[in-house]
């Protein structure tokens, strides 16, 4: 799809249609990454493994849900998720609110350099007996990675689409090999690196991928239809969940959370590195792509590749200050302030505007909409502090509260 026009500000041209299944492709290679390995080996190890597996599939369920729906806003309107937010949100509002979706896609940024650096100095350890700073090759990686996002992204994309399913053929049989100890032992397994519980767990995983339904019409509006666009979700539903399960139960097997130090038990340190190493190149500068990308809607003073820049610096001095030691802690941020987002775009398109968004109709200011936004944050937040609670589960707060108050406004005005 990157090949396509970018259609930015107008609606996507047959001639550029694509199939579901493409996409589906597209949607798992982006889980098939350092981050979400982490987060799988991180779940299973805080959780003990047979809550973990409860989790993913919850998570994966209640994202998937949102993802049909949200899928189907894109493939009828043929538009991208900043010109969809601008019907609910304004012109102006829905700066806003892509400020903040740049700010979490900058945080995946930094946790995946930060990740992938980790790997390098690992790999160099154990197969060059090198032990390089981690300082200078997060540096390093940042400048590559940079560079490739202004002028190689077509072609790292085109490397992504082998590499990322020869990984995943690589994840099943180290699996399989590692089938050794009896499942039940790491079924009944606990946590060994801490205690979560399998809501906070949920919670955490749910913040991981919130942005998913949101975004999803980037990618539905080049499909070819409804049928094809739901059936793209599977990439969503089956993929997620998948990449997970092998990271934690490999995080169980081994006690690691880094997927090299595992590759190590099983002398299978090089192959993982070269295949982990390509895929997630291409997700981090996929990242800092989107991140240039939303910035720039922001203002048209600046080019795309100061703003990839920019981030770039911001990204890195994240990553240097060690920011994947707050992984946590920020998806369960992101499931306060995000959920709402794909709720009010819901209920604009399918209740409010009865499915036919008019380009010319796009007010400065979608005031019902802000405010839905800003009153669903607040008793998430406060939700998640445990100060108050409507439903108890915060991120369905910040959803259900957004979608009730901006369908109620709507009515009324």
């Amino acid at each position: 799809m990157s090949d396509k026009v970018q259609y930015t500000n107008s609606k996507v041209q047959p001639e550029d249609f694509t199939s579901g299944w493409k996409v589906a492709l597209i949607l798992t290679g982006l889980g098939v990454s350092l981050p979400m390995l982490y987060l799988g080996s991180e779940m299973a190890l805080a959780m003990g493994f047979r809550n973990a597996v409860i989790a993913f599939f919850i998570s994966t369920a209640v994202l998937s849900v949102l993802c049909v729906l949200t899928t189907l806003i894109g493939n009828r309107s043929r538009l991208s998720t900043y010109m969809i937010l601008r019907f609910p949100f304004g012109k102006q509002g829905a700066k806003l609110i892509n400020f903040l979706m740049g700010i979490s896609l900058l945080g995946w940024f930094s946790v995946a350099l930060e990740l992938l650096s980790d790997a390098i100095v690992d790999t160099s350890a154990v197969l060059l007996g090198i032990q390089f700073p981690l300082w200078l090759i997060i540096l390093i990686g940042s400048i590559f990675i940079t560079i490739t996002t202004i002028y190689g992204i077509r072609t790292l994309e085109k490397l992504a689409n082998i590499a990322v399913p020869i990984l995943l053929v690589f994840l099943l049989y180290v699996v399989y090999i590692a089938m050794g100890q009896p499942t039940h032992e790491i079924a009944e397994s606990t946590g060994t690196i801490g205690s979560l519980t399998l809501f906070e767990g949920t919670s955490a995983l749910i913040g991981s991928s919130i942005l998913v339904p949101v975004l999803m019409a980037d990618f539905s509006r080049y499909i070819y239809n409804d049928r094809q666009s739901v059936f793209s979700v599977l990439g969503v539903a089956l993929g997620t969940p998948l990449v997970w399960i092998i990271a934690g139960f490999l995080a169980m097997k081994t006690g690691e959370v880094d997927i090299i130090q595992m590759m190590k038990n099983y002398s299978l340190v090089l192959p993982a590195f070269i295949l982990i190493f390509v895929s997630t190149w291409v997700t981090n500068a996929t990242n800092l792509y989107s991140v240039a990308l939303t910035f720039a809607t922001l203002s048209d003073r600046w080019s795309y590749t100061r703003w990839s820049i920019l981030a770039s610096l911001v990204g890195t001095s994240m990553a240097l200050a060690g920011f994947s030691d707050y992984f946590i802690d920020f998806l369960n941020i992101l499931a306060v302030f995000s959920p709402s987002i794909a709720a009010i775009y819901l209920i604009d398109f399918f209740y409010v505007k009865q499915q036919n968004y008019q380009l010319e109709q796009v007010k400065n200011w979608g005031m019902n909409a802000l405010l839905a936004w800003g009153i669903s944050s607040i008793v998430a937040l406060l939700a998640y502090f445990e100060i108050f609670s409507v439903t108890s589960i915060y991120y369905l707060d910040s959803f259900l509260i957004a979608g009730v108050l901006y369908f109620f406004l709507e009515k009324r005005r």
